[in-house]
């Protein structure tokens, strides 16, 4: 039972550790893409209709959804479409790797609304996947919404678009993903 247990702690402090490992700040991820222009992959990992209304970090690379929203099944409980897992996300992820000549030791960074339904999860899919140096920006692309005060509830700390990063409410043609091509 006691090496049960300490198998079981192991494996744990593992993942915690695994988790730290993959965490990055929307600052460090942005210095990553200027510093090592072309070596890192930053991948918008949100529903491509999200960014057409939020928008979107300038630095971003590649828009590869890790959930597609299904229209046709509304959730009236929680008032809310459906998310899909793209089951196609690692191998997209991979070609578009491979589309720019880079491997699988890569540093690939995936960045969400707020880093913890989508970042964390994709990152660690694509470290499942075979791609041991992806990471996820740990607030993601809004941040954390506000406990108090009369904005309580707004996503207005931390994060990509309250870190002073450059940004656009525009989508780019270039780097959204798109069914049509």
């Amino acid at each position: 039972m006691k090496r049960f247990f300490l198998a079981a702690a192991i494996g744990l402090t593992s993942l915690v550790a695994q988790a730290a490992d993959m965490g990055i700040s929307a600052q460090e991820a942005y210095e990553k893409t200027l510093q090592q222009k072309g070596k890192v992959l930053l991948i918008d990992v949100r529903d491509p209709v999200e960014i057409m209304f939020v928008g979107s970090a300038d630095a971003v690379d590649v828009n590869i959804p890790f959930l597609l929203v299904d229209r046709t099944r509304f959730n009236e409980e929680r008032g809310v479409f459906a998310l899909d897992r793209n089951e196609q996300f690692a191998d997209m992820v991979k070609a578009e790797l491979a589309r720019r000549g880079l491997d699988e030791n890569t540093e690939v960074i995936t960045m969400c609304r707020s880093g913890s339904e989508r970042g964390e999860p994709s990152a660690k899919v694509l470290r499942d996947a075979g791609l041991p140096n992806a990471r996820f920006v740990v607030h993601g692309f809004q941040g954390d919404p506000l406990k108090d005060g009369p904005q309580a509830g707004m996503r207005l700390q931390n994060g990509w678009q309250n870190s002073g990063l450059p940004w656009s409410r525009s989508m780019n043609p270039e780097t959204i993903y798109r069914v049509d091509r």
